[in-house]
């Protein structure tokens, strides 16, 4: 079959969803990415769990157009508002931790296209039921991550963490789910969170959430199935998974010369669709 190449150079008139040629738009539906982050700066790397912005603004240029508006409800270091003022979109990012959303907006104020991203302290689950229904254009978010953060220190935590004296969890806050001591709960109460970002979000858009499985003392925890169904029990409807390849991690000595355990070096792009 000839293809029209006229047509892959330009944005298809019908494209209602980003400003991707079709040659551009094929290329990102590949199901593995290779992650390349840069160096992190020093405000980054205060915060225990982030993602690279340059991941971020490959979703957020697919998933949208430019001026769309993407909430992130879990805001974390700024990582998201960074992209969207990269990417010409109007972010709003909600953070739970007074610390960690202090840390987004210097790192906004330090972009010089920062200006119009809003960040809003507080829990998601009670900031979101103020917004309005169907007022956001796209979701992209890492949620937090079950006691993942309050285990004993191992080799990782020790070399990139502890020895250079940064913050080894996000908060001791009782409201932060990552302090919950069930995981059932902890899923639970995430579940409230994406119920209301399937309410804020208008129909026919797309939500991202980015994972890693994880281990729990001996057990291995598949996180990225778990919240999928917990997402899909909210009204979503799972539409595909990106495996985000992580090359550039260390490799540490887990289980050496006893057992197997995984260095996880990807992580999910679980992608959504609102479609009721």
């Amino acid at each position: 079959m000839a293809v029209d190449t006229r047509r892959n150079l330009q944005v298809d008139p019908r494209n209602a969803l980003n400003e991707l040629t079709n040659t551009q738009w094929m290329v990102e539906t590949k199901s593995v990415w290779f992650s390349k982050p840069p160096r992190r700066d020093k405000l980054k790397a205060q915060h225990p769990a982030t993602y690279a912005e340059s991941d971020i603004i490959r979703l957020i240029e697919f998933f949208t157009k430019p001026g769309e508006t993407v909430l992130d409800p879990f805001l974390g270091s700024g990582s998201t508002l960074v992209a969207c003022a990269e990417s010409g979109r109007r972010g709003l990012g909600i953070e739970l931790v007074e610390h960690w959303a202090q840390v987004a907006r210097k790192r906004i104020d330090q972009n010089k296209r920062g200006a119009g991203q809003e960040v809003v302290v507080g829990d998601s689950r009670l900031i979101m039921p103020t917004f309005a229904d169907s007022s956001f254009d796209f979701i992209v978010t890492s949620p937090p991550y079950w006691m993942i953060l309050r285990k004993d220190w191992d080799h990782k935590v020790k070399a990139e963490r502890k020895s250079k004296g940064l913050t080894t969890r996000y908060s001791d806050d009782n409201d932060d789910l990552g302090n919950c001591e069930s995981y059932e709960v902890f899923l639970e109460e995430l579940g409230k969170a994406f119920a209301q970002c399937h309410r804020v979000l208008r129909k026919k858009r797309y939500m991202c959430v980015v994972v890693s499985d994880f281990r729990h003392k001996s057990k291995f925890v598949p996180y990225h199935a778990d919240i999928s169904r917990v997402i899909e029990s909210q009204g979503f409807d799972l539409e595909g998974i990106t495996l985000l390849v992580q090359d550039s991690k260390n490799l540490y000595p887990y289980g050496i010369p006893f057992a197997f355990v995984s260095n996880i070096h990807h992580q999910y792009i679980l992608v959504f669709r609102k479609n009721s």
